[in-house]
């Protein structure tokens, strides 16, 4: 099962079709997940079983939603990597260049 939190519900129900599994609501007795996803912009923020986990063809992959906009700002999201350090990015050097404004005698 591949990883389906943190993407649009749409993005992910077709994710979850590519290989074959389907998204489910929480709730067994409740509407089925697209109903509640529609209309508007609703985020996957759970999903179990986890990603990486072997599923049968056609098996139901729980996920939770919620609404763009309503989610908790501060939340980190689950097996996320750490922005890389400073040692990781390139760093400019000054070197030589030629000033396309000196005027020189090139005899």
């Amino acid at each position: 099962m591949p990883e389906v939190v943190g993407i649009p519900f749409h993005v992910g129900r077709d994710v979850a079709t590519a290989v074959g599994v389907t998204l489910a609501n929480p709730d067994p007795d409740g509407p089925p997940i697209a109903g509640l996803a529609w209309p508007g912009l609703f985020y996957i923020t759970s999903q179990q079983p986890v990603a990486g986990t072997h599923v049968y063809r056609w098996d139901s992959v729980v996920v939770e939603i919620v609404e763009h906009g309503t989610a908790e700002s501060g939340a980190p999201r689950a097996g996320s990597p750490l922005p890389p350090t400073d040692a990781a990015h390139a760093v400019p050097e000054r070197g030589q260049y030629d000033d396309p404004t000196e005027y020189g005698d090139k005899s």
